[in-house]
């Protein structure tokens, strides 16, 4: 397997743990609005901190 095939590999896996892990929180809260999700999904990849400061209104979760 090649450099940019594992890279494509990777890349490929990364997407599906994203859509995973909202379908998670679709199902978690299933009255969030898509914003909401977004956030709540930064959360998990980004930490609380990091999230609200390049999202200030994930504060309100």
């Amino acid at each position: 397997m090649s450099a940019l095939d594992r890279l494509l590999a990777a890349d490929a896996l990364s997407r599906e743990f994203q859509a995973l892990l909202l379908a998670a929180i679709r199902n978690r809260h299933p009255e969030a609005s898509e914003r909401e999700c977004f956030l709540r999904l930064a959360v998990i990849e980004l930490g609380r901190e990091r999230t609200v400061q390049l999202y200030p209104d994930a504060a309100d979760l």
